[in-house]
C-alpha cells in the first residue's frame, strides 16, 4: 500500500505538464512581465525538482513534494482563471481538467502511506521509521501561512525583477529569501517527526516535543497499545488528531522535553508516553514482530 500511494503520486506528477500545463501556460501568456522564458524556467524547474524528489524517498524529498505540489495546483487554478478573463464561468473544459489533475496530485502527496514510505526512506540499516501526525494546533492557520512564505519567498523577487520592477523586486528578494528559508526549515521539522524501531527498542524522534531523541529499551517496555480514555501518560502528541498509542514502561525514564520559552532544558521523569503515528495499526504490527508486548 505504501508503494502504491507513492507510485500514484509519481504517475500523476509525470503527466502533469500534459494535463495542467496548458491551463498554467494560458495564465502566464497574459502576464507579459513573467511570460516566455521566465515562466517556463520556473515551471519546468519546479516540475523537475519534484520529480527527482519523488523518485528518491527521504524526509527532505517529502518536504519538497508536499510544499511544491500544492503550489502547482494553486498556480494552475490561477492560470485557468486568468486565461478566462477572470470569469470562473468561462474556464474551458480542458483547463478544468487540468486544475482537477493538479488538485488530485496535491491531494495524493498528502497520503499517510506515502509520507510513511518517504520517512522510512531515510532509515539506516535495520531501522523502521513511522511518521507522526502533524500537531493539531498548526493545521489551520500557521501551516498555511508558513507554506505561503515558503513558496512566495523565493519566487516573488525573481518574477518582479523579470517584469522590470527593480525596486519592488530587490526588496522582495532581500526580504523573501530569509523568510523562505525559515518557512522551509519549519515545514521540514514536520517531516522529521517519527517513531523508530531499532534493534534495542523504540526511539521517539520529535524536535517539537523533546530536545533529544528518546530511546525506550525493549527490556523497559511493559506494553504498547492504543491509549485508554483519561490516561495520565506524558503527552507527546502535540494535539494531533487520530488514534494515540501509549507505551507503558516497567520503570521511570528521564525525558528532555522541549519548551518554546524555556531558558534551559527541562527534564521530565515518565512511566507512560503518548504519541500519534499516521499508521497506528502498522506500528503495533511492527512492535509485535520485534517481540514488544502489544495489546
Amino acid at each position: 500500500m505504501r508503494v502504491t500511494a507513492t507510485w500514484v503520486f509519481r504517475a500523476l506528477w509525470v503527466v502533469l505538464p500534459l494535463t495542467a500545463g496548458p491551463a498554467l501556460a494560458g495564465g502566464l501568456d497574459d502576464q507579459p512581465g513573467i511570460s516566455g522564458v521566465t515562466g517556463e524556467v520556473v515551471a519546468w524547474g519546479v516540475w523537475a525538482g519534484v520529480l527527482v524528489a519523488a523518485l528518491v524517498p527521504s524526509t527532505v524529498s517529502l518536504t519538497v513534494c508536499r510544499v511544491l505540489a500544492p503550489a502547482v495546483a494553486v498556480a494552475t487554478t490561477w492560470g485557468a482563471i486568468v486565461d478566462a478573463g477572470g470569469d470562473v464561468g468561462d474556464v474551458d473544459a480542458l483547463a478544468v481538467a487540468g486544475v482537477a489533475m493538479a488538485t488530485a496530485t496535491a491531494v495524493s502527496v498528502m497520503a499517510p502511506r506515502l509520507g510513511d514510505q518517504f520517512v522510512d526512506g531515510s532509515s539506516y540499516g535495520p531501522e523502521r521509521r513511522f511518521a507522526l501526525r502533524v500537531p493539531g494546533p498548526v493545521l489551520f492557520g500557521p501551516i498555511e501561512l508558513t507554506w505561503l512564505l515558503a513558496v512566495a519567498g523565493p519566487l516573488a523577487g525573481p518574477l518582479l525583477l523579470a517584469g522590470e520592477q527593480w525596486v519592488a523586486g530587490g526588496i522582495a528578494l532581500v526580504v523573501g529569501l530569509p523568510l523562505a528559508w525559515f518557512a522551509w526549515r519549519s515545514l521540514h521539522t514536520l517531516s522529521r517527526r517519527w517513531l523508530v524501531f531499532v534493534p534495542g527498542g523504540v526511539v521517539v524522534h520529535d524536535p517539537l516535543s523533546v530536545t533529544e531523541s528518546v530511546l525506550l529499551p525493549r527490556a523497559r517496555i511493559a506494553r504498547l497499545a492504543p491509549a485508554p480514555a483519561g490516561t495520565d501518560a506524558y503527552d507527546l502528541t502535540r494535539g494531533a488528531a487520530g488514534l494515540a498509542l501509549q507505551v507503558d514502561l516497567h520503570e521511570p525514564l528521564p525525558v528532555s522535553v522541549y519548551r518554546p520559552r524555556a531558558t534551559a532544558p527541562e527534564t521530565a521523569t515518565v512511566e507512560r508516553l503518548l504519541f500519534t503515528p499516521t499508521l497506528p495499526a502498522e506500528v503495533l504490527a511492527a512492535a509485535a514482530d520485534r517481540r514488544i508486548p502489544v495489546s
